[in-house]
This record gives C-alpha cells, structure tokens and sequence, in this order.
C-alpha cells in the first residue's frame, strides 16, 4: 500500500476561506527538481502542494511532472512567485500569465511577489514598486488567474506599507523558518492581521540535523531529526515546505502526523533560536 493511501494531510484556513494543506514540496534551482521526484510524492506519498518559482527555471518541467501524475488540478495546490525582475504592473501580469502558459495550468492557487526589493530600474521607492506590482496582482486575483495571492520574504514594515497602499490583504506571508530563524514578531504581526504564516527551509539547508538538541529529541520519539524538525514547525502552525529530490527523504519528510511533541520538547527547539539565515535577509531592505 502507498504512503497516499491512508495519508491525509491537515489544511490551514486562509482569510478568503481557501484551505492551503500545511506540508507541501518546495522546489528550487541548481538542482533543486526532479521530474521522478515530484511523480513519486503526488502518486505515492499524498503530496497535494507544490511550490515553485520562476526564478528556479522548472516551471515547464514541473508542469509535465504534474500532468504524468494523474492527480487531478482541483486536488493540487500549486504556488508560483513572481521575480522582482518582473515588478511593476504590466511586467508582473505579463508574468504570471506566461508561467501559467509554461506549466500549461490555467490559474495558481497562490501568487507571491518572492522579495520585497524591485531589480527594475525605475525613478521610484522600493514602497511604490511594491504597490505598483501588488495591484497588478489584486487584479490577477479578482480575474481568477490567482485563487490567493501573498508575498516572500516581507518584513513587518512591508507589510504595514502595502495595506495602507493597497485594497487586499496578503494572504500568506512565505518566510525562512527554522528553529534557528524564527521570525517569532514577524508570526504574531501576521496571525494579528490573518495573514498565513508559511516557512521555508525548515532544516536550515541540513544545519539542524545536527544539532544535538534535535539529535536528543530524535532519538526519545524514534523519529529522525527531519521528521523532528518539521513536526516542530507544523505544531507551531506553520504551513511547511521543505524541499527535497530524493524520494526516501520526501517519504520521510511527509511521515510527520503521526506524533506529537511534548511541550517541554517544543519549548528545548524553540530556544535554538540564533538569529542567522541560511538564505537571503530582507530585514534592512526599504
């Protein structure tokens, strides 16, 4: 019997009633995708959210992967981000459109501007570039090309800025999220204001498999320090996504609902808590 056969993964409630599952598969670029990879975890392992990006050149790939599995659209959650190279409004509804046309999909479940800094060369603020860009996809979303759209990688002050520019709230805010990183202000600022709250790198690119805290706690539950780690995160409520190209290490990381961590457990990862980043840091960015 498959993983898929008896895996239900748990969805979180985003603020226009959609329901994005809580464990999904990242991809990236440099290696980061595999055509084999994505048909294992959708056919075999109940995977049902992807998330991709332009910038990690695998749309086209990606969308044939999703067409070999079988799975129908309507049970996927498939998210796509916009390249700061694409701001500005004409540029980022050209561009999204073209990914939907690249991964032959008709709409993406949810759309995130992936930096809150603009690569377009323009005679205006980072602020204004986000607004610019962001009622393009207010409009994609009330157009149906987006079912949700949200942002990656924004800070507090992004965020207060786009809701005094704009009419739509974001729906999720995608963010690096580790026991290392946890962005703890940043988490209760989005769940103040119904923003979803979603982590990438949720092993730190490997840095926390071995740490000897999450090494200890591995070993009392059984589990490895992966399934330890992202248990951790969806506890936390975290929508999680680690990614991988290797099929025993997406099994692994989709066997996480089967146990809980006890609360003096949680609180020993949540005081890792170092303050580095094992990918970009938009915290100065303006």
């Amino acid at each position: 019997m498959t993983l898929a056969a008896h895996l239900r993964f748990p969805k979180v409630p985003l603020s226009n009633g959609l329901q994005i599952p809580i464990l999904g598969l990242g991809t990236s670029h440099d290696g980061g995708f595999s055509h084999d990879a994505i048909v294992y975890a959708l056919t075999e392992c109940g995977v049902r959210h992807i998330d991709t990006a332009k910038r990690y050149g695998c749309e086209e790939k990606l969308g044939k992967a999703i067409i070999e599995s079988g799975i129908p659209r309507s049970d996927l959650w498939v998210t796509n981000k916009l390249w700061p190279g694409d701001y500005g409004y004409k540029a980022a509804k050209k561009a999204c459109l073209d990914s939907c046309s690249q991964m032959r999909l008709h709409y993406f479940d949810l759309y995130l501007m992936h930096w809150p800094e603009s690569l377009q060369s323009c005679n205006c603020s980072n602020r204004e570039m986000r607004a610019e860009t962001w009622r393009a996809l207010e409009e994609l979303y009330k157009e149906g090309v987006c079912r949700a759209i949200g942002v990656s990688n924004f800070q507090v002050h992004h965020l207060e800025e786009l809701k005094e520019d704009c009419s739509v709230v974001p729906h999720v805010n995608q963010v690096e999220y580790h026991p290392f990183q946890q962005s703890n202000q940043l988490m209760g600022y989005c769940r103040r204001e119904g923003i979803v709250f979603e982590g990438y790198s949720p092993l730190a690119k490997g840095q926390v498999l071995r740490n000897p805290t999450v090494l200890q706690i591995a070993e009392k539950y059984g589990h490895t320090p992966a399934q330890i780690c992202i248990c951790w995160s969806i506890q936390n409520g975290v929508v999680t996504i680690p990614k991988s190209t290797k099929k025993k290490r997406i099994r692994e990381n989709c066997q996480v609902f089967g146990f809980q961590l006890e609360e003096s457990d949680m609180a020993a990862l949540g005081s890792l808590h170092d303050g580095r980043h094992v990918t970009w840091d938009s915290t100065h960015v303006e």
